[in-house]
């Protein structure tokens, strides 16, 4: 009797040749799972800190030594993995501290970006930098070298080819959900053909003491999600607003700028129309009309790329943002049912959770790549509006704000305020000399321009005794001849075709100076520099605040993910395989007094 006992005590210890295959196949699935983790935390460490170097690089304006941070090596993280896997379930919470000690040290690392690091009261000597660099995967992963421009399709596929790290763990998770399924229907298949005679053994605890353990992982595991779940919503909501917000803004200067050229051309056709019916020369009429269609042509195009721009950024933001909210709150949803359905036992809902868990978490790392690279994209945009402070004329966000298509009419312009300038000039000389030969006591016009070569636009700066150009018409009429049949007046006066024709001009000319402010800030781009100056000042840096705290909550969430679908995975193996079709628990380590009755009875169904 006590050698029977001691050959099913042995007996049950040993798992068979199969069985210990599986146990292979799992260890070695988990390593190389291991690995991928692993070099995905060696990459964003190494990014933090060339972040650090280069904003410490930037504040001492030399290049300093890199700091290497002290991280533990692929190949020792592999090692302590494969400990933990090999010692059964109860090492799922090695794994959670192996994560919870490595996680810290990126985060701590990502806190020091070099927007963050730079004291406000030290002004930085060496201009930002241009760090759009990158790999470029339509280039033959040739490095691109083209700076920010959002019309070129190779900027676009090296700051999205940024994130690679999280599209390629999201694709390898997928495809070792796969594997790892077909594997279970092999097995299912194989146990089947063998008609259940096969005892599931690898296992060194019992049913209760197994299920036991994985309870307050799984209530751990799962406040975690909970909280990566409230960081990355809160951090998606504020992202989309400060973006929305910042693209609102200069699409906004767009149109106001398009809407002051509109108005000078307004203005141009007034005076083209005032013009021909003053008689004036037909050369006149034609090169205001050129002037005209030229700059109705460019305000057309600014309108249009506004119009188009606004659109398709609007549109990305707001798909981003509908999709991450909706699969975020659906793997919450998810997580909680799983819970509830563990509780209930309902096995076959329990089944379909885990695998649309898995589907979830392949997603949260395909989100992690997506907002890792709008990280990028952000720094790139904002580096780009602070180099556009410098040089408005020269720049990359000239597709959006074509400053430099204005240049050609700021010689115009200059020569309007010369032509301006010198007619004041003469009329306020006819009517010095006026006052000198006759008695008749007429005022200065006021000049708004200053002296050459400047000519600068200083209406304030006029005598109080001096009138408008526009005020013209008005001091001659009391000494026109409006009723002369011949067209002639006696007297001194002045005749009625004139006076139409000065009225004309200066009707012109005022409309004119009534555009002018605005026209000059504008060919300055001085109205654009203060829009991307609010940019700057109030919208920049939350915009890489919250896009990199969406990133690192949708890793966090990710691995958590990971970890709660193996733990799942497993506690589910484990129930399968110690309960009957009937629900019944099929005893596994019996105790002595048991044994004594003799051997248990094999029950078919």
């Amino acid at each position: 009797k006590r050698k029977r006992e001691r050959k099913q005590g042995l007996g049950r210890n040993l798992p068979d040749a199969f069985h210990l295959r599986r146990l292979e196949l799992h260890v070695t699935f988990f390593e190389y799972f291991g690995v991928v983790v692993c070099q995905v935390i060696t990459f964003i460490t190494n990014e933090s800190t060339r972040m650090v170097h280069y904003s410490r690089s930037m504040r001492s304006g030399h290049i300093l030594a890199r700091e290497e941070v002290n991280m533990p090596t692929c190949t020792s993280t592999v090692k302590m993995l494969k400990m933990v896997i090999a010692n059964g379930t109860n090492g799922l919470v090695s794994i959670i501290v192996i994560i919870v000690l490595i996680f810290p040290e990126v985060i701590a690392a990502q806190a020091l970006s070099p927007g963050d690091s730079v004291p406000d009261n030290v002004s930085e000597a060496v201009r930002q930098q241009d760090n759009t660099i990158r790999v470029d995967p339509l280039d033959h992963f040739e490095k691109y070298r083209g700076g920010f421009n959002i019309t070129n399709k190779h900027y676009w596929s090296s700051v999205i080819f940024t994130g690679v790290y999280g599209y390629a763990i999201g694709v390898l998770c997928l495809l070792c959900g796969i594997v790892y399924g077909s594997f279970l229907v092999i097995t299912m298949v194989y146990r089947k053909n063998d008609r259940g005679r096969r005892m599931n053994k690898v296992f060194s605890c019992n049913y209760k003491s197994c299920d036991l353990s994985l309870i307050p992982l799984t209530i751990l595991l799962t406040i975690f999600a909970i909280a990566a779940t409230g960081l990355v919503l809160a951090g998606s909501a504020r992202f989309h607003s400060e973006a929305k917000t910042s693209v609102n803004i200069i699409i906004k200067t767009a149109n106001e700028a398009s809407e002051t050229i509109h108005n000078t051309t307004g203005a141009l056709r007034d005076m083209e129309s005032n013009f021909m019916e003053a008689n004036v020369n037909a050369e006149a009429s034609v090169n205001l009309d050129s002037t005209t269609e030229r700059l109705d042509d460019a305000s057309a195009n600014i309108e249009k790329q506004a119009k188009k721009n606004r659109r398709l950024i609007n549109k990305g933001l707001k798909l981003v943002f509908v999709i991450t909210t909706v699969v975020i709150s659906l793997n919450l949803v998810a997580i909680t049912a799983l819970s509830v359905s563990e509780l209930l036992r309902l096995r076959r809902a329990l089944y379909l959770l885990v695998i649309f868990c898995w589907l979830m978490t392949v997603i949260c790392w395909l989100f992690f790549g997506v907002y890792f690279f709008l990280e990028k994209f952000s720094s790139d945009a904002c580096t780009a509006l602070d180099n556009f402070q410098e040089n408005p004329y020269n720049n990359s966000l000239s597709s959006i704000l074509p400053c430099d298509e204005l240049l050609s009419a700021k010689s115009v312009l200059s020569d309007v305020s010369a032509g301006i300038y010198d007619l004041v000039n003469e009329v306020n000389a006819n009517i010095s000399a006026m006052q000198a030969t006759s008695y008749v006591n007429l005022v200065h016009v006021c000049n708004p321009f200053s002296a050459p070569p400047k000519y600068l636009y200083q209406p304030e700066n006029c005598p109080a005794n001096t009138i408008r150009i526009g005020d013209i018409p008005k001091v001659l009429k009391p000494f026109t001849c409006l009723d002369a049949n011949d067209g002639t007046c006696d007297n001194g006066y002045l005749p009625s075709t004139e006076y139409v024709r000065v009225q004309a001009y200066t009707s012109s000319i005022q409309d004119l100076l009534n555009v002018y402010p605005n026209m000059e800030h504008l060919l300055e781009c001085q109205v654009v520099k203060d829009s991307f100056s609010q940019v700057l000042v109030k919208h920049c840096k939350p915009l890489r605040k919250y896009a990199r705290m969406v990133w690192i909550g949708m890793l966090f969430l990710a691995v958590i993910m990971v970890l709660l679908v193996l733990m799942w995975t497993i506690k589910a193996r484990h129930e399968h395989r110690y309960h009957l079709s009937d629900g019944s628990v099929e005893p596994h380590c019996a105790p002595t007094k048991a044994l004594e009755l003799g051997p248990v009875k094999e029950i078919e169904i």
